[in-house]
């Protein structure tokens, strides 16, 4: 297993030497990097491989995968579709010292921060390449959305970067993206597009956008495998308010590391589905226990589930991955309204 240095700008440190993790009003450790320039171009290695942190499926693990065949749910794992929770309704009113999220499915939200509107990982399509149609329609009409700000993307996986919803953006959106994929964007005429490594940031309009370390890797196509980097986000307000998206993400050291560099977190944005088979998925998705774990690590005052109820991705019963956060959250004792266990289309306001 590889472990990557935290930044090139900034101090590496052995894991075993770092503090404990410090209180909201401590400073951050290692210090923030300054941000970087907006839309600025950049060189990239050719291949983030040396950035996983678990080795990719090889010829046994595929041959395993194949021969057992378990990427879907059986019938009765189908049948609580009609359950899912979806409540779609307006957008809360908000103003520059305001933040709110509302969950568009899967891993879209809109996220209102220091008077933007930003986007997370936008998919309004009704489907992805490989994957069955949407099992919840979207959230949130793409009509009644305010003027999008900024979007910021995890990695290049076809349910994170879905080209039809970016298609609908104006070509000048102030995009933010993982090291390696602007090129990806520049294809397709975007103009603001800002690509980070891990612990770098950028600033847009007050708001403070850092690409953060995750678990997972990034395909495309047959040729392009780990070509990008994969990461979370952390956007913190000029008020010191601070929400982490993860992305997609196994579970594992770099929560901790993430919650001493950014102390504070009042919402974290977690994966909590497309987890089973475990064996296969567990590097690089977290199961609803440890996502849970993962807030705790992070320090986050609240947790929002998400990568849940809207894509069949893999085999557990689509409403397990509900019923096992919710008793998760339980049985470590956190308070019931700091989960923020919202249905597609709803929105919470801290």
């Amino acid at each position: 297993m590889t472990q990557q240095s935290e930044s090139t700008t900034s101090t590496t440190t052995r894991e075993s030497d770092e503090p404990a993790l410090p209180s909201p009003l401590a400073p951050p450790y290692p210090p923030l990097a300054e941000p970087r320039p907006l839309a600025e171009r950049r060189v990239w290695p050719r291949t983030f491989h040396d950035r996983l942190t678990a080795p990719l499926p090889g010829l046994k693990a595929m041959a395993r995968f194949a021969r057992e065949g378990a990427v879907r749910p059986g019938p009765e794992g189908l049948a609580d579709i009609p359950r899912l929770p979806y409540a779609p309704a307006p957008l809360p009113r908000v103003d520059a010292r305001t933040v709110a999220v509302t969950w568009a499915g899967h891993a879209s939200w809109v996220l209102r921060i220091g008077g933007l509107t930003v986007l997370t990982d936008p998919v309004w399509s009704r489907r992805i390449l490989g994957t069955p149609a949407r099992i919840t329609p979207v959230g949130v009409p793409w009509e009644e959305l305010p003027r999008v700000d900024a979007v910021v993307i995890s990695h290049n996986h076809y349910d994170h970067l879905d080209a039809p919803t970016l298609r609908r953006l104006p070509r000048d959106t102030p995009v933010f993206v993982p090291a390696g994929l602007a090129r990806w964007f520049h294809r397709r005429r975007f103009t603001r597009v800002t690509e980070l490594d891990w612990w770098e940031a950028a600033e847009l309009d007050g708001v403070r956008f850092d690409f953060v370390p995750s678990h997972h890797w990034s395909k495309r196509s047959l040729t392009d495998t780990c070509h990008s980097l994969w990461g979370g986000w952390v956007l913190t307000d000029e008020s010191g308010q601070r929400v982490y998206f993860a992305g997609d993400t196994g579970y594992g050291h770099w929560f901790s590391r993430i919650g001493r560099r950014y102390p504070g977190i009042d919402l974290a944005l977690l994966p909590i589905g497309a987890y089973d088979p475990r064996w296969w998925l567990r590097d690089v998705h977290c199961d609803p226990e440890e996502a849970v774990r993962a807030a705790q690590d992070l320090g986050a005052t609240r947790m929002a589930p998400m990568h849940w109820a809207t894509f069949v991705l893999s085999a557990e019963p689509v409403l397990e991955p509900l019923t096992r956060v919710r008793a998760a959250w339980e049985k470590a004792g956190l308070p019931r309204e700091n989960l923020w266990d919202m249905p597609v289309g709803a929105s919470k306001v801290l």
